[in-house]
This record gives structure tokens, sequence and C-alpha cells, in this order.
């Protein structure tokens, strides 16, 4: 299964490498060197495909639980001040996704969106410390009705071209569910209120959807 943000991009880079192959083909003579092309052009279409895979993930609804926005490893666990939305401080988890992780962006808790805001910026290295503040980013807040207003923020990274944010404020979102996508590469930081329970820790590997990040007191 595949993400609908992948569909224009696998057609486009089909269409382009068949194109190449059919050309090779007439005009090369030489086997191994067709032979080559048509291996190169496979393998950098699986590469392609394999980036916008969009696997199917069962999310148990739970209030009390905040979970991995996306998959990826948990490169920062630390208070940090919050000027954007909440202006106090907040502990920030952030993941990091590496090319080959799944892209999709989930929403971490259910509830009603009352901020979402895209910003242009830079494109510095995802594990840069100024990458949440001066990259490219979106920033969206759901307020849940035990969790309170929980901040997750999509962020470009070095590869990353495109951030893509369904989240539109005053919407109702089921936690887990799909709320945007992050093209080749990135960042989600995820701010929550200082003395929550934290269930990872740094280098840990989590899954979108699925993996429970931190918990709130009842």
């Amino acid at each position: 299964m595949f993400h609908k943000e992948g569909y224009k991009i696998m057609t486009v880079t089909a269409i382009i490498l068949i194109a190449i192959n059919m050309i090779t083909y007439s005009l090369i003579n030489v086997y191994w060197v067709k032979f080559a092309i048509l291996v190169v052009s496979i393998l950098f279409f699986l590469l392609i495909i394999q980036f916008f895979r969009n696997p199917k993930r069962t999310t148990s609804h739970n209030n009390k639980h905040i979970i991995a926005p996306v998959d990826g490893k948990v490169v920062a666990i630390e208070e940090v001040y919050e000027k954007e939305y909440f202006k106090d401080n907040r502990l920030q988890i952030s993941i990091f996704m590496s090319p080959i992780n799944v892209h999709v962006t989930r929403h971490p808790v259910g509830g009603k969106v009352t901020y979402s805001k895209y910003h242009p910026g830079k494109f510095l290295v995802a594990w840069h410390p100024k990458s949440s503040e001066e990259n490219e980013r979106t920033t969206v807040v759901v307020k849940n009705e035990l969790a309170g207003e929980i901040m997750y923020r999509q962020i470009a990274g070095a590869l990353a071209k495109r951030i893509v944010n369904y989240a539109e404020v005053d919407a109702e979102v089921v936690q887990g569910s799909d709320s945007g996508f992050i093209k080749f590469g990135s960042r989600v930081d995820v701010f929550v209120p200082v003395g929550t329970k934290v269930n990872v820790e740094i280098n840990q590997k989590v899954k979108g959807g699925v993996s429970v990040i931190a918990d709130v007191a009842s």
C-alpha cells in the first residue's frame, strides 16, 4: 500500500525510466550496458516506491497515551522553551526519520486541532539543533480531553523538499490517523507538558501510530 502523495512521483519516475530503457535498447548494441541500465533503473524505482509505502497500522486509542507520530529514532528528549504557541517550557521528544523510514505523519493524540501553521525556512540537516526553529516546518496543536494541548512539528531536513500537512484548525482528528507526509528525510518534534512520563529513550526506534512515547497523568 502506498501513500497518495507518492502517486504522481512514482508514475512520472516509471515513465522516465521506461523511456530511458527503450532508447537504450534502440541505440546501444552492447548487451551488458543495456542490462546494467535496466538493473539500475529497477533499483532506483524500488527505492522511490519504498519511500512512499504506507503500511496499515492499528492504533490502540487511549487518551492517556501520546503515540509516536512517525517511524524513526528518538534523537532528543529535553526541556525547552517553546516560543511559537505555548510560550513556556515544554518537554520536547524528537524523532529522526532516515530516507528508508515510513514518512507518513500520524496524529499523536485525538481531539480538536487548535493551531496549524506552515513556516518556510532553511534545509539544515534534520538533527541540527536549530532545525526545529529555522527549517521549513509545520506546527500543529491538538487539544485532547485528558492530555490537554499537544504540539507536534514536522521539520524538513537536508533532503526533504516538501512538507504536506492535512491538519486544519477546528477539525476533530483521531489518534493515529494520517495527518501529513514529509518527502525525503526529516524529523518530527512532539511537545508535551513538563513532568509528563516519557516511555522512550535516546536512540530507541519507534513506530508511528503504534509506539507509546509518553503517558499523561489521569
